[in-house]
């Protein structure tokens, strides 16, 4: 429920804070005094229109903020957790209004955008009156409301999902035959690629398995090369070896006529000599390791070099001919499986079809059963808000051809406004205070099934007065048993029934006498029944008046 409302600088309001109870509250005071102006700053800070103009003269800015109290599970609180705003205590909308026509808005103080503002507004407050383009008046959201009425939000639910399930059993046929339809028109060369794709039978990765494979032999040819040159330099033909060992052999055998000449050059030429032995071992060693086959390096260059063909060839890397292979011969598979394929996903369609069919045609009945109950429900409100003549009707028109989420119905409430006249849509064909009447008699019969927090009406008992007014007063003090109603009215049987009761007056400012200010104030006992005796009179109050009022007053306690 809104528990306080804030204006600061909105047309003549300079400063208002009013404080709301649950029940039924009314604002009454002389037309011109600032009502609808209180009502416009409310809507600002519900994410309604902003204008340069609502903000007060010689003021740079205006700003509405509405506190409301609600349960911790309203959806409006789900709304703003969307945001990531912190829902903890109160709701607290606020709307800056600035002169130049920019407005910003905030939910908790965090800004927000006006559309998120807007949903968060719709979800806490319906405003009715005789202009008013939204809650009931949107054919759009007839059919919801409908199924509300009677109970059929499972029913809904289910064919909703249904048409959701139809929808991809759809796009699942239409999909396999597009899939079909094009593999059939590549159905050689299908064939030709998954066959020579599965000869190659290409791996991941292996180019470049291949490639280092091939580079690394290609490095140890050359090293194989350089080793043989230097083991024949060392232990082959070319070595040197054969030639030292015939030396230090002669030398040997002059070692006895010149020891001392010949010894250490022996000594020196044994070294050399194993020393080149050791040199030929090692690189006949090493020439052995680096043996490599030259066939081996074949086969691994036309492998990789087949690889690089077919991905030109199939305009893919080659790591990704294994995934187009696989690709290919599910096309293929898909072509060959076509017709059963083609046959499972029609035949789930039509089960599809059929269950959304039967879901919906059940719902498209328990929608004329609840709309018949709705349209006497509304019926038996009317004659006490001197709308006797009329008739309410819920229009349902059926195309079993359709297959939304909605089911095969469309929804939109109709009114006949006098016997003979040709029935047609409320917002066409009803007055502004026929509208206000049938729609508060809507509110009376759906209240029980759920409605925002807060319903707002402004002047919905315009043109009427006596049994009628009466009646409007009898049907909003029954809604704010449910929830809290704000009501602006001229009808002092309204205004005598509310729980809360505020005058709005037009004044001077303090300190500025030359500029007109909106006050607001709430009444009490005495002061209430002056203004209800006023609302009785006009402007001489007789004391005919005030035993009017206070009857009137007595009345409603009485009742309460």
């Amino acid at each position: 429920m809104l528990a306080q409302l804030s204006i600061r600088d909105i047309v003549l309001i300079d400063r208002l804070d009013l404080g709301f109870h649950e029940g039924l509250s009314v604002l009454t005071g002389e037309t011109g005094a600032g009502k609808s102006i209180l009502l416009d700053g409310f809507a600002l800070a519900l994410g309604g229109r902003g204008d340069g103009s609502l903000v007060r003269h010689g003021e740079a800015q205006g700003q509405v903020s509405a506190v409301f109290d609600l349960p911790l599970v309203h959806p409006a609180r789900k709304l703003a957790q969307a945001q990531e705003i912190d829902t903890d205590g109160d709701l607290i909308l606020r709307r800056v209004q600035y002169a130049d026509g920019r407005t910003r808005a905030f939910i908790n103080d965090q800004p927000v955008s006006v559309q998120i503002l807007r949903m968060v507004g719709a979800a806490i407050v319906e405003i009715h009156g005789q202009h008013d383009d939204r809650a009931l008046t949107d054919p759009a959201q007839h059919r919801t409301i409908l199924d509300g009425f009677g109970g059929l939000e499972a029913q809904a639910e289910a064919v909703a999902g249904a048409s959701e399930t139809l929808k991809r059993a759809r796009q699942a046929l239409q999909s396999q035959r597009l899939r079909v339809e094009a593999a059939r028109k590549e159905a050689d060369f299908l064939r030709h690629a998954v066959e020579e794709l599965g000869r190659l039978a290409p791996q991941p990765g292996e180019e470049d398995a291949l490639a280092a494979t091939r580079q690394g032999m290609m490095q140890a040819e050359k090293v194989a090369r350089d080793l043989n040159e230097a083991y024949e330099a060392v232990g082959g033909q070319s070595s040197a070896v054969p030639t030292l060992a015939a030396v230090l052999r002669r030398l040997e055998r002059r070692a006895g006529q010149a020891p001392e000449l010949v010894d250490p050059s022996i000594a020196a030429l044994n070294t050399a000599i194993v020393a080149l032995e050791e040199a030929g071992e090692a690189l006949a060693a090493a020439t052995r390791a680096a043996e490599y086959d030259p066939r081996e390096q074949e086969r691994i260059e036309e492998r990789l070099f087949a690889l690089r063909a077919a991905g030109r060839k199939y305009d893919v890397p080659v790591d990704g001919l294994s995934v187009l292979a696989a690709t290919m011969a599910s096309d293929l598979a898909a072509l060959d499986e076509s017709e059963s394929s083609l046959s499972r996903l029609e035949a789930e369609l039509s089960e599809a079809e059929t269950a959304f069919i039967g879901l919906a045609q059940a719902l498209s009945e328990a929608r004329q059963a609840s709309a018949a109950r709705l349209d006497a429900a509304v019926k038996a409100e009317l004659p006490p808000l001197k709308l006797e003549r009329a008739r309410f009707i819920t229009r349902i028109d059926s195309d079993a051809s359709a297959r939304g989420p909605e089911g095969f119905d469309k929804v939109e409430f109709w009114v006949e406004t006098n016997p003979g006249t040709r029935p047609g849509p409320m917002m066409k064909v009803a007055s502004g205070g026929e509208l206000s009447r049938f729609m508060l008699a809507l509110k009376v019969v759906l209240a029980e099934r759920g409605s925002a927090p807060t319903l707002v009406f402004d002047e919905i008992d315009t043109g009427v007065g006596g049994a009628v007014a009466d009646a409007i007063g009898e049907r909003l003090a029954r809604l704010a048993g449910r929830v809290q109603v704000i009501s602006v009215t001229h009808a002092p049987q309204v205004a005598a029934k509310a729980g809360q009761h505020f005058l709005i007056a037009k004044s001077a400012g303090e300190g500025e006498a030359s500029r007109t200010v909106t006050r607001v104030t709430a009444l009490e006992d005495q002061a209430r029944r002056e203004e209800i005796a006023r609302m009785l009179a006009g402007a001489s109050i007789t004391e005919e008046a005030r035993a009017a009022a206070g009857r009137l007053l007595q009345a409603a306690g009485l009742r309460g």
